[in-house]
């Protein structure tokens, strides 16, 4: 019998931990399971028997960052304003990358493809926000095509995250241009009918 194995858990805890790190700020084949290894405080032949080896430990890091994701954006309840449901789930995709930056990073540095479709897996991040917009469309809120709506949200979503990470926005700045650019990509895809009450709405005030 084989000397039992001790600390996994922790050790295994340490070596997500130390991999989103590195993945997060080096070049991901600059990133080296020695390097991984010494940073945690382990071997490299902890990673190959907790993980299999670099590929595993990726895997391993790209599924906690899915998870987390997922978990923000389908704790958004839904309601019966699918616009309103649209925004919640845009806050929250903001708030989960900008509390978890080193996972956000990695998710979308090359480590996971983000599928707009939302046939990754029913864990797929996109699946929520897929279904906020059927049901936009369904109530003839939003016209056109679903996968493009996501797209087009998610590059949004994306862009002002990504630079409010990078320090390229104060938060004062970050949180007005987050607000505006989601509003006016909504608007674009608005039926003509609920663009003229929303403008109807916005000249009131």
């Amino acid at each position: 019998m084989g000397r039992p194995r001790t600390n996994d858990e922790a050790v295994k805890e340490r070596l997500v931990v130390c991999a989103t790190e590195m993945l997060a700020t080096h070049p991901r084949e600059s990133v080296t399971l020695r390097a991984v290894a010494a940073g945690a405080g382990a071997s490299t032949t902890a990673v190959y028997s907790l993980f299999g080896g670099k590929d595993g430990l990726i895997g391993a890091v790209r599924d906690r960052a899915v998870a987390g994701l997922f978990q923000e954006v389908s704790a958004v309840p839904a309601s019966a304003d699918p616009l309103a449901d649209l925004f919640a789930l845009a806050v929250a995709y903001r708030r989960w990358g900008c509390g978890h930056s080193h996972l956000y990073t990695v998710l979308f540095g090359g480590v996971q493809s983000f599928d707009p479709s939302g046939e990754a897996g029913a864990d797929d991040p996109m699946r929520p926000l897929l279904a906020a917009i059927d049901r936009a469309l369904t109530a003839s809120v939003l016209a056109g095509d679903a996968t493009s709506i996501a797209l087009s949200i998610w590059g949004t979503l994306h862009g002002v995250v990504t630079l409010e990470l990078a320090g390229a926005l104060d938060t004062t700045t970050a949180e007005t241009a987050f607000r505006t650019a989601v509003h006016a990509t909504l608007r674009g895809w608005t039926t003509p009918a609920v663009f003229r009450a929303l403008r109807q709405a916005e000249l009131a005030h």
